[in-house]
C-alpha cells in the first residue's frame, strides 16, 4: 500500500470514511483505492503509540495513530496537574531504541515533571517525522472484524471511519478516569477539578480553600503542591499510602556524560532485568536477618529513593506476610517520626501488607501534614455523604470550600479498551468476553478479535514495570509479528481458546503466589463498581515474559492460529 500522509487525511461528505486527499502528482481517480485501506490504524499518541508507528513505518507500512486528545503525549498529556512527574527515574523511564536519542537528550532532573517529560516525548515525534502520520482529536468509538476480508472496520466521534488489517491499542494502562458519583455534585459553587482531566490554563490555589479527594499516587503529588499555595486544605483519605521519599534533585552535567557513557550496557540490563530497573536482587530472606540488620537494610533503602527500594532489601517482602510487616511497621515507625500529631499520623499508617498497592514516591508529603492549614479527614469514620453549593458534607459536618479536586484514580489496564464497542468473530464483543475478567494469551491478542493486538494491557507486566521497557519489548514482538506474516503471505493472526485459557490461568497462579490478591486495590478492580476482581498484570517478571513471548514466536507462533484471506 502506499504511504499515506495524516496531514492530507479527509473525511469523504458521503459515509465519513477517512481517504487520503490526491497527490498532485497523481491521478485523482487512482488516489481513493490506494488510500481505502490501512495497513495499521494504531490508537493512542502515547510513548507506546509513537515507538509503534515508528516500527510500523520501519516495514514500510501504511500506518496511522489515531488520537483523542488535543495533542500528543498520552499519559503525559492529560495528567499536568500541579506536582506531576515521574516515580521512575528519567534516565531509566525513556526509550532506549535509538542510542543517538540517548546521547542528544539531557534530563534535567532525577525524576522528571510532566513538562519535561511532555517535551521529551515532542522532541521524539520531531526527530523521527511522526506527526505526519498522527491524527488528534479523533476517539475511535467502535472497531468490527470482517471475517472474511481479515480488516477491522474502525469508526469514530468525528463520524470518520477506517479500514485496517491491524488494530493495535496503546491506549493506556492508566489512562480511563475513575470519577466518584456523589450526590450533588452538580450543585457546587466552586470548581470541581480531576487530576487526569487537568485543565490546560493555569489554575490558582492563592487564598482558596480546597479539598483533594484521593490519596494514591496522584494526591500524593499534588497535595503538598496544593498546600504551598491555598488558604486551607482539607484532605479526605478513604485508604492511606505508604509513600517513600524520593530524594528528587538536579542532574549535574558531569554526572549525566558519565552515565551516557555507559547507556549501551545500562539499556542491556534494563531489557535483561524483571522490572526494567537496574539493581542487584536480593538473595535471602527478610526473616533471616535480625531486627537491627532489617532495620539498617531499611533505612538505606528508605534513603536511596527508589520506588521499590524497599522491595529490592529481600526476597520475601512480596510473598511471606511475616516478613512483609517487618517492611510495613518500618515506613509506618517513618510516618509516625515525620507527623507531628499522633492522631494524623495513625490515620496516615497503612494497614495492609506493604507494596500490595502501588507504593507511592513523594516529596515533603508526610511534612505537609505538619502545615497548620493542612488537616485530614477519615472517610472510613466520616464517609461523604453529598456535595453541597458550599462544599462536601461528610457524616459529622459540612466543609466549606472553594474548589475540590479529584485524585480518584482510573480504571486501570482494562477501562480504556472496553471504552471501546470492539466486536470480533461471531459477533462477540469484548465486553462480554471479559465479563468476568479479561483474557487473552500473552496479554497481546484474545480469541476470536484477530489481528488486534493491545500494547500495557491486561495480563502483561505493565504496571509491575519500568513501563518504557515493557512496551518496547510488546512492540517489537507485535513487529515481528506482522514482518512474520506478511512475509509468509498470511494476514490474520487469533490466539487459540486453549493458549487463551492456559494463560489466565497460569497468570492467576503466579499472582496467587505473592500477597497482591489479598488485598482489595486497583491491581484487582475494587476501584471500580461492578468490575470483577481479579488481579490485572502478570506478575512473573518482565524478563520471564519476554522468553515466555519468544519462545511462542520462535517455535512458529505457537498458541496461535494463522491464516491467509481467501
Amino acid at each position: 500500500m502506499t504511504h499515506i500522509d495524516c496531514r492530507q487525511l479527509r473525511p469523504d461528505p458521503k459515509d465519513g470514511r477517512i481517504s487520503a486527499a490526491p497527490k498532485s502528482d497523481r491521478d485523482p481517480a487512482d488516489a481513493a483505492d490506494a488510500a481505502d485501506t490501512l495497513d495499521a490504524v494504531v490508537v493512542g499518541a502515547g510513548l507506546s503509540g509513537l515507538y509503534q508507528l515508528h516500527r510500523l513505518r520501519q516495514l514500510g507500512l501504511a500506518a496511522v495513530i489515531l488520537e483523542a486528545g488535543a495533542d500528543l503525549g498520552g499519559t503525559w498529556y492529560w495528567n499536568r496537574y500541579p506536582g506531576a512527574r515521574c516515580d521512575i527515574e528519567s534516565l531509566s523511564y525513556s526509550y532506549s531504541f535509538s542510542p543517538e536519542l540517548d546521547q542528544e537528550w539531557e534530563w534535567s532532573e532525577r525524576y522528571a515533571s510532566q513538562p519535561e517529560i511532555l517535551r521529551y516525548i515532542h522532541h521524539v515525534a520531531d526527530r523521527f517525522d511522526l506527526r505526519r502520520d498522527i491524527v488528534l482529536r479523533t476517539r475511535v468509538t467502535r472497531a468490527a472484524y470482517d471475517e472474511d476480508r481479515h480488516l477491522w472496520q474502525l469508526y469514530t466521534d468525528t463520524g470518520r471511519a477506517v479500514t485496517t488489517r491491524f488494530l493495535i491499542l496503546a491506549t493506556g494502562c492508566m489512562s480511563t478516569p475513575q470519577a466518584p458519583r456523589i450526590p450533588g455534585a452538580g450543585s457546587f459553587a466552586g470548581a470541581i477539578h480531576h487530576t487526569a482531566r487537568w485543565p490546560r490554563e493555569e489554575v490558582s490555589f492563592t487564598g482558596k480553600r480546597i479539598a483533594v479527594i484521593g490519596t494514591g499516587s496522584s494526591g500524593v503529588q499534588v497535595i503538598p503542591a496544593i498546600a504551598q499555595e491555598a488558604a486551607a486544605l482539607t484532605v479526605l483519605q478513604r485508604t492511606p499510602a505508604y509513600v517513600l521519599p524520593a530524594h528528587n534533585r538536579p542532574l549535574h552535567p558531569a554526572e549525566l556524560s558519565e552515565f551516557k557513557v555507559t547507556y549501551p550496557e545500562f539499556r542491556q540490563a534494563q531489557r535483561r532485568s524483571r522490572g526494567g530497573t537496574v539493581f542487584e536482587p536480593p538473595t535471602r530472606s527478610a526473616l533471616e536477618a535480625d531486627e537491627l540488620e532489617r532495620t539498617a537494610a531499611y533505612e538505606a533503602a528508605w534513603d536511596t529513593g527508589f520506588l521499590n527500594g524497599m522491595l529490592r532489601t529481600y526476597t520475601d517482602i512480596l510473598t511471606d506476610e511475616k516478613a512483609n510487616e517487618t517492611a510495613a511497621e518500618f515506613v509506618r515507625s517513618k510516618i509516625r517520626s515525620i507527623v507531628a500529631d499522633p492522631v494524623t499520623a495513625e490515620l496516615l499508617c497503612p494497614r495492609f501488607p506493604f507494596a500490595t498497592k502501588r507504593p507511592c514516591l513523594g516529596t515533603d508529603y508526610y511534612a505537609t501534614y505538619n502545615l497548620p492549614h493542612v488537616s485530614l479527614v477519615d472517610l472510613r469514620t466520616t464517609p461523604i455523604e453529598r456535595i453541597t453549593p458550599r462544599g462536601i458534607r461528610t457524616s459529622d459536618r459540612e466543609h466549606e470550600l472553594d474548589m475540590i479536586v479529584l485524585a480518584t484514580g482510573f480504571d486501570a489496564l482494562t477501562g480504556s479498551q472496553l471504552a471501546i464497542d470492539i466486536v470480533g468473530k461471531g459477533g462477540a464483543t469484548l465486553q462480554k468476553r471479559w465479563a468476568d475478567g479479561p483474557r487473552n494469551y500473552l496479554g497481546l491478542v484474545s480469541a476470536d478479535f484477530p489481528n488486534l493486538f493491545t500494547i500495557l494491557g491486561p495480563l502483561s507486566p505493565s504496571v509491575l514495570t519500568n513501563i518504557a521497557v515493557a512496551l518496547e519489548q510488546q512492540i517489537d514482538w507485535i513487529t515481528d509479528c506482522i514482518a512474520h506474516l506478511r512475509h509468509n503471505g498470511l494476514t490474520e493472526i487469533d490466539a487459540t481458546a486453549q493458549a487463551e485459557a492456559h494463560w489466565v490461568a497460569s497468570t492467576a497462579e503466579l499472582a496467587g503466589r505473592t500477597l497482591y490478591p489479598s488485598v482489595d486495590s486497583w491491581y484487582t478492580g475494587a476501584n471500580i463498581p461492578g468490575k470483577p476482581h481479579t488481579f490485572l498484570a502478570y506478575t512473573g517478571g518482565l524478563d520471564r515474559y519476554r522468553k515466555e513471548c519468544d519462545a511462542a514466536a520462535r517455535d512458529g507462533y505457537t498458541g496461535f492460529t494463522l491464516s491467509a484471506a481467501h
